[in-house]
């Protein structure tokens, strides 16, 4: 029988990699088959992909921390949330998730008449700077991308931050922040600031989509790279930076009083991937603690009070003054002896 007072387990990486594969996977699936469907109307896709998030990182956030994004992940590595090999790896997972998305794309649209797979003419929302709806410079696009997932990165670190009272409403900023962010750039360039929502599609859109893809690739991760930077040094860290990840600048901050991190905070500010938190950030839940070394769920810990002050010691009785003739002899003893005091 289940043991029902002990609490479950965090996620294995396993599952956090699932989640962030397959949260990108919907992401990329959703958004460009909006896209593609609303022949890139600019606010239905703007909240396709904005709504889309939101919901996969309410839905998967607790378990992988729902980056769904390769500049997220560094963004979040350099900023001291998790390690270098945990992004790495989600990474990988993120890419697949796009990857297999634009391959499930193209073929349901195989079941539109007149669709052909590779016709550039048909792209999957693929993103682009001088190519089909596209007239933009270049160096515009690479610009305009740098500063959008700037923007991005640096909400999503702000309102994970364990300083953050609201938790959850971090979801919900995060998508209205993408959505926001497609509303302007749609017209522009179609909306990348994620390396593998752009990738994906375009592996399977045929024609120059392919070439046009790599500002899509450089243009997000530097970005990221200097929202994880920015972002610290402006405003220091809520916890302490995780070991193994990215620069650090000043001291740990300590937490605003009356609120903790909840299970989403927690998968972004501790390693991920290690089953537990590091000593500075442990995993309670219910009142349980996640013991790393055991492997095993214990009470959590309190806080040891300080010992009892012993109480003072009564005041020592001034001694008798000398009885005339000589010394009292002690309690319960016999004058034997009688010593008087010189001079008397």
């Amino acid at each position: 029988m289940t043991d029902l007072t002990q609490a479950p387990a965090p996620p294995t990486q396993m599952q956090k990699l699932a989640a962030e594969a397959f949260g990108t996977f919907v992401l990329v699936l959703i958004g460009c088959g909006v896209a593609v469907t609303t022949d890139g109307n600019v606010i239905t896709t703007g909240l396709a992909f904005g709504l889309t998030v939101m919901f996969m990182v309410y839905a998967l956030g607790r378990i992988s921390g729902g980056h769904f994004n390769p500049a997220v992940s560094i963004g979040a590595a350099i900023g001291g949330r998790v390690t270098w090999r945990d992004a790495g790896s989600y990474i990988g997972a993120q890419f697949v998730g796009a990857i297999v998305a634009g391959l499930v794309l193209m073929v349901l649209f195989l079941g539109l008449d007149g669709f052909e797979a590779f016709d550039p003419s048909d792209p999957l929302g693929t993103n682009g700077f001088s190519e089909g709806p596209y007239d933009y410079a270049v160096w515009a696009a690479l610009l305009v991308e740098l500063l959008m997932t700037f923007l991005f990165v640096f909400v999503i670190l702000a309102v994970t931050d364990t300083r953050n009272e609201h938790p959850a409403l971090a979801p919900l900023a995060i998508g209205v922040s993408l959505a926001m962010i497609h509303f302007m750039l749609i017209p522009l360039t179609g909306t990348s600031v994620n390396p593998a929502r752009s990738l994906g599609p375009a592996l399977f859109s045929g024609g120059d989509w392919i070439v046009q893809v790599w500002p899509f690739l450089i243009a997000p991760v530097i970005g990221a790279a200097l929202a994880g930077l920015a972002y610290p040094a402006l405003f220091g860290h809520g916890a302490e930076p995780v070991a193994g990840s990215g620069l650090r600048f000043g001291g740990g901050a300590a937490a605003a009083q009356g609120y903790g991190a909840d299970q989403y905070q927690q998968q972004w500010n501790q390693p991920v991937g290690h089953g537990g938190a590091s000593a500075e950030q442990p995993i309670i839940q219910d009142g349980w603690q996640w013991d790393p070394a055991a492997q095993q769920w214990i009470p959590a810990q309190q806080q040891p009070a300080p010992p009892p002050q012993q109480a003072a010691p009564p005041p020592q009785q001034a001694a008798p003054p000398p009885q005339q003739g000589g010394w009292p002899a002690p309690e319960g003893g016999t004058e034997s002896t009688q010593m008087r005091p010189p001079g008397t």
